[in-house]
Protein backbone atom coordinates (compact mmCIF):
# COMPACT_ATOMS: atom_id res chain seq x y z
CA UNK A 1 0.00 0.00 0.00
CA UNK A 2 1.46 3.44 -0.76
CA UNK A 3 1.10 6.34 1.78
CA UNK A 4 2.84 9.08 1.99
CA UNK A 5 2.02 12.34 4.35
CA UNK A 6 -0.05 10.14 5.95
CA UNK A 7 -2.51 9.72 2.75
CA UNK A 8 -2.84 6.62 0.92
CA UNK A 9 -2.49 7.12 -2.72
CA UNK A 10 -2.30 5.30 -6.22
CA UNK A 11 -0.48 6.05 -9.60
CA UNK A 12 -1.98 5.58 -12.82
CA UNK A 13 -0.21 6.09 -16.09
CA UNK A 14 3.48 7.03 -17.25
CA UNK A 15 5.04 8.37 -14.23
CA UNK A 16 7.14 11.18 -16.64
CA UNK A 17 3.37 11.93 -17.77
CA UNK A 18 2.31 15.72 -16.67
CA UNK A 19 0.90 14.68 -12.59
CA UNK A 20 -3.03 15.17 -12.15
CA UNK A 21 -4.38 14.81 -8.79
CA UNK A 22 -7.79 13.27 -8.59
CA UNK A 23 -9.96 14.55 -5.30
CA UNK A 24 -13.01 13.02 -4.79
CA UNK A 25 -15.72 14.22 -2.78
CA UNK A 26 -17.53 13.86 0.84
CA UNK A 27 -16.84 9.99 1.04
CA UNK A 28 -13.14 10.75 0.42
CA UNK A 29 -12.14 7.92 -0.97
CA UNK A 30 -9.73 7.74 -4.69
CA UNK A 31 -11.98 4.55 -5.67
CA UNK A 32 -14.59 7.07 -6.46
CA UNK A 33 -12.43 7.78 -9.80
CA UNK A 34 -12.35 4.26 -10.64
CA UNK A 35 -15.16 5.30 -14.12
CA UNK A 36 -12.57 8.13 -15.13
CA UNK A 37 -8.79 6.10 -14.63
CA UNK A 38 -8.38 4.70 -17.68
CA UNK A 39 -9.44 8.01 -19.86
CA UNK A 40 -7.04 10.38 -18.23
CA UNK A 41 -3.95 7.85 -17.51
CA UNK A 42 -3.65 7.72 -20.81
CA UNK A 43 -2.08 11.50 -20.58
CA UNK A 44 -1.30 12.19 -17.26
CA UNK A 45 -0.01 10.86 -14.23
CA UNK A 46 -2.69 10.22 -12.55
CA UNK A 47 -2.43 10.47 -8.45
CA UNK A 48 -5.83 9.66 -6.64
CA UNK A 49 -5.58 9.59 -3.08
CA UNK A 50 -8.11 8.93 -0.29
CA UNK A 51 -8.82 12.20 2.28
CA UNK A 52 -7.54 12.09 5.52
CA UNK A 53 -9.81 10.37 8.08
CA UNK A 54 -11.36 8.26 5.72
CA UNK A 55 -10.50 5.12 3.83
CA UNK A 56 -6.69 3.54 4.12
CA UNK A 57 -5.24 7.29 5.06
CA UNK A 58 -4.79 8.86 8.27
CA UNK A 59 -7.82 8.58 10.38
CA UNK A 60 -6.79 11.34 12.79
CA UNK A 61 -8.60 14.16 12.57
CA UNK A 62 -8.29 17.58 14.59
CA UNK A 63 -11.61 18.63 16.34
CA UNK A 64 -12.49 20.88 13.61
CA UNK A 65 -11.74 20.34 9.79
CA UNK A 66 -11.78 23.16 6.79
CA UNK A 67 -11.92 22.58 3.26
CA UNK A 68 -8.66 24.60 3.66
CA UNK A 69 -7.12 21.54 5.09
CA UNK A 70 -8.13 19.20 2.38
CA UNK A 71 -5.99 21.93 0.21
CA UNK A 72 -2.62 21.61 2.76
CA UNK A 73 -3.34 17.83 2.12
CA UNK A 74 -2.94 18.31 -1.29
CA UNK A 75 0.27 20.33 -0.97
CA UNK A 76 1.26 18.06 1.54
CA UNK A 77 1.07 14.76 -0.60
CA UNK A 78 2.95 16.63 -3.88
CA UNK A 79 5.69 17.80 -1.82
CA UNK A 80 6.17 13.81 -0.85
CA UNK A 81 5.74 12.91 -3.70
CA UNK A 82 7.82 15.66 -5.31
CA UNK A 83 5.78 16.93 -7.36
CA UNK A 84 5.85 20.93 -7.82
CA UNK A 85 3.21 21.59 -9.95
CA UNK A 86 0.03 19.61 -10.98
CA UNK A 87 -3.48 20.34 -12.42
CA UNK A 88 -6.48 18.83 -10.11
CA UNK A 89 -9.59 17.64 -10.94
CA UNK A 90 -12.05 17.38 -7.90
CA UNK A 91 -15.64 16.59 -7.11
CA UNK A 92 -17.57 18.62 -4.63
CA UNK A 93 -15.47 19.69 -1.69
CA UNK A 94 -12.48 17.89 -3.74
CA UNK A 95 -12.79 20.60 -6.26
CA UNK A 96 -13.39 23.36 -3.38
CA UNK A 97 -10.26 22.35 -1.71
CA UNK A 98 -8.09 22.73 -5.31
CA UNK A 99 -9.48 26.29 -5.20
CA UNK A 100 -7.74 26.23 -1.25
CA UNK A 101 -5.18 24.76 -2.91
CA UNK A 102 -4.38 27.26 -5.47
CA UNK A 103 -5.13 30.34 -2.81
CA UNK A 104 -2.70 29.07 -0.25
CA UNK A 105 0.25 27.98 -3.10
CA UNK A 106 -0.74 29.59 -6.41
CA UNK A 107 2.49 28.86 -8.24
CA UNK A 108 1.66 25.02 -7.74
CA UNK A 109 -1.61 24.59 -9.09
CA UNK A 110 -1.67 24.50 -12.95
CA UNK A 111 -5.31 23.81 -13.91
CA UNK A 112 -8.04 23.04 -11.91
CA UNK A 113 -11.38 21.11 -12.75
CA UNK A 114 -14.37 21.65 -9.97
CA UNK A 115 -17.54 18.67 -10.81
CA UNK A 116 -20.67 20.25 -9.12
CA UNK A 117 -18.90 22.85 -6.43
CA UNK A 118 -20.21 25.89 -5.01
CA UNK A 119 -18.97 29.23 -3.84
CA UNK A 120 -20.84 29.38 -0.52
CA UNK A 121 -23.59 27.10 0.57
CA UNK A 122 -26.51 26.38 -1.27
CA UNK A 123 -29.88 25.99 0.56
CA UNK A 124 -31.11 23.38 -1.23
CA UNK A 125 -27.46 21.56 -0.62
CA UNK A 126 -28.18 22.58 3.35
CA UNK A 127 -31.03 20.47 3.28
CA UNK A 128 -29.60 17.77 1.81
CA UNK A 129 -27.39 17.80 4.26
CA UNK A 130 -29.77 18.32 7.24
CA UNK A 131 -31.76 15.21 5.75
CA UNK A 132 -28.53 13.63 5.47
CA UNK A 133 -27.42 14.44 9.11
CA UNK A 134 -30.59 12.92 10.45
CA UNK A 135 -30.52 9.89 8.86
CA UNK A 136 -26.68 9.08 10.34
CA UNK A 137 -27.78 10.35 13.91
CA UNK A 138 -31.34 8.86 14.21
CA UNK A 139 -30.81 5.92 11.88
CA UNK A 140 -27.33 5.24 11.84
CA UNK A 141 -24.42 5.04 9.07
CA UNK A 142 -26.47 1.77 7.04
CA UNK A 143 -29.34 4.26 6.48
CA UNK A 144 -27.29 7.04 5.50
CA UNK A 145 -25.35 4.79 3.18
CA UNK A 146 -28.52 3.46 1.80
CA UNK A 147 -29.83 6.86 0.86
CA UNK A 148 -26.48 8.07 -0.11
CA UNK A 149 -26.57 7.30 -4.04
CA UNK A 150 -30.09 9.60 -4.30
CA UNK A 151 -28.24 12.68 -3.55
CA UNK A 152 -25.59 11.59 -6.43
CA UNK A 153 -27.10 9.65 -9.24
CA UNK A 154 -30.11 10.46 -11.61
CA UNK A 155 -33.20 8.29 -10.70
CA UNK A 156 -33.10 5.57 -14.11
CA UNK A 157 -29.37 5.17 -13.86
CA UNK A 158 -29.33 4.40 -10.27
CA UNK A 159 -32.26 1.68 -11.07
CA UNK A 160 -30.15 0.51 -13.77
CA UNK A 161 -27.53 0.16 -11.47
CA UNK A 162 -29.02 -0.48 -8.19
CA UNK A 163 -27.11 -4.20 -7.65
CA UNK A 164 -23.80 -2.46 -8.18
CA UNK A 165 -24.68 0.42 -6.00
CA UNK A 166 -26.48 -2.03 -3.10
CA UNK A 167 -22.98 -3.92 -3.52
CA UNK A 168 -20.83 -0.63 -2.67
CA UNK A 169 -22.61 -0.01 0.47
CA UNK A 170 -21.96 -2.91 1.95
CA UNK A 171 -18.20 -2.32 1.26
CA UNK A 172 -18.07 1.57 2.29
CA UNK A 173 -20.14 0.27 5.63
CA UNK A 174 -17.21 -2.08 6.11
CA UNK A 175 -14.90 0.49 5.64
CA UNK A 176 -16.77 3.51 7.63
CA UNK A 177 -14.68 6.20 8.83
CA UNK A 178 -16.83 6.83 11.69
CA UNK A 179 -19.81 9.10 12.30
CA UNK A 180 -17.81 11.91 14.12
CA UNK A 181 -15.51 11.90 10.74
CA UNK A 182 -18.22 12.26 8.82
CA UNK A 183 -19.72 15.02 10.61
CA UNK A 184 -16.75 17.02 10.34
CA UNK A 185 -16.33 16.54 6.46
CA UNK A 186 -20.28 17.67 6.48
CA UNK A 187 -19.30 20.88 8.74
CA UNK A 188 -15.92 21.56 6.31
CA UNK A 189 -18.59 21.43 3.34
CA UNK A 190 -20.94 23.87 4.88
CA UNK A 191 -18.58 26.49 5.84
CA UNK A 192 -16.82 26.25 2.85
CA UNK A 193 -17.11 30.22 1.43
CA UNK A 194 -14.90 32.04 -1.33
CA UNK A 195 -16.60 34.96 -2.25
CA UNK A 196 -13.65 37.21 -0.40
CA UNK A 197 -11.00 35.29 -1.87
CA UNK A 198 -12.13 33.64 -5.08
CA UNK A 199 -10.86 36.72 -7.49
CA UNK A 200 -7.65 35.43 -6.73
CA UNK A 201 -7.80 32.13 -8.03
CA UNK A 202 -5.73 33.14 -11.47
CA UNK A 203 -5.22 29.04 -12.32
CA UNK A 204 -7.72 28.20 -15.29
CA UNK A 205 -10.63 26.58 -14.32
CA UNK A 206 -13.33 24.26 -15.71
CA UNK A 207 -16.51 24.34 -14.02
CA UNK A 208 -18.30 20.54 -14.77
CA UNK A 209 -22.33 20.56 -13.20
CA UNK A 210 -25.43 19.05 -14.05
CA UNK A 211 -28.81 20.43 -14.36
CA UNK A 212 -30.31 17.62 -12.86
CA UNK A 213 -27.60 17.58 -10.01
CA UNK A 214 -30.27 17.28 -6.89
CA UNK A 215 -27.46 18.48 -3.88
CA UNK A 216 -26.32 21.47 -5.63
CA UNK A 217 -27.82 23.14 -8.35
CA UNK A 218 -26.28 24.03 -11.65
CA UNK A 219 -26.80 27.94 -10.91
CA UNK A 220 -23.45 27.44 -8.48
CA UNK A 221 -21.36 26.89 -11.13
CA UNK A 222 -22.80 30.11 -12.85
CA UNK A 223 -22.33 32.01 -9.94
CA UNK A 224 -18.58 30.42 -9.07
CA UNK A 225 -17.81 31.11 -12.83
CA UNK A 226 -18.57 34.31 -12.22
CA UNK A 227 -16.68 35.23 -9.37
CA UNK A 228 -13.24 33.34 -10.85
CA UNK A 229 -11.11 35.09 -13.14
CA UNK A 230 -10.32 32.32 -15.83
CA UNK A 231 -13.20 30.14 -15.46
CA UNK A 232 -15.60 28.39 -18.03
CA UNK A 233 -18.61 26.23 -17.29
CA UNK A 234 -19.93 22.92 -19.16
CA UNK A 235 -23.62 22.33 -17.94
CA UNK A 236 -24.55 18.79 -18.72
CA UNK A 237 -28.35 18.28 -18.74
CA UNK A 238 -27.96 14.84 -17.08
CA UNK A 239 -26.12 13.39 -14.84
CA UNK A 240 -26.62 14.28 -11.31
CA UNK A 241 -23.92 15.44 -9.03
CA UNK A 242 -21.57 12.65 -9.90
CA UNK A 243 -21.83 13.55 -13.26
CA UNK A 244 -18.21 12.37 -14.03
CA UNK A 245 -19.76 8.64 -12.76
CA UNK A 246 -23.10 8.43 -14.73
CA UNK A 247 -21.68 9.77 -18.21
CA UNK A 248 -17.23 9.23 -17.92
CA UNK A 249 -17.03 9.29 -21.86
CA UNK A 250 -18.65 12.64 -22.57
CA UNK A 251 -16.59 14.05 -19.04
CA UNK A 252 -13.21 12.38 -20.38
CA UNK A 253 -13.96 14.57 -23.48
CA UNK A 254 -14.39 17.77 -22.25
CA UNK A 255 -11.72 17.83 -19.71
CA UNK A 256 -8.87 16.14 -21.46
CA UNK A 257 -9.66 19.17 -23.92
CA UNK A 258 -9.20 21.75 -20.88
CA UNK A 259 -6.13 19.60 -19.18
CA UNK A 260 -4.54 19.68 -22.77
CA UNK A 261 -4.88 23.03 -24.49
Amino acid sequence: MLQAAGLYYEEHGRPDAPPLILSSGLGGSASYWRPNIAALAGHFRVIAYDHRGTGRSDRALPDRVTLGDLGDDMLALMDALGVAQAGIIGHAIGGMAALEAARAAPDRVERIVVINGWASLDPQTARCFDVRLTLLRKAGAAAYLEAQPLFLFPPDWLSEQDGALREEAVHQLAHWPGDAVMEKRIAAARSFDCRDWGAAVMAPTLLVCASDDLLVPSINSARLQALLPDARCIVSSWGGHAVNVTDPAAFAGDVLDFLRS
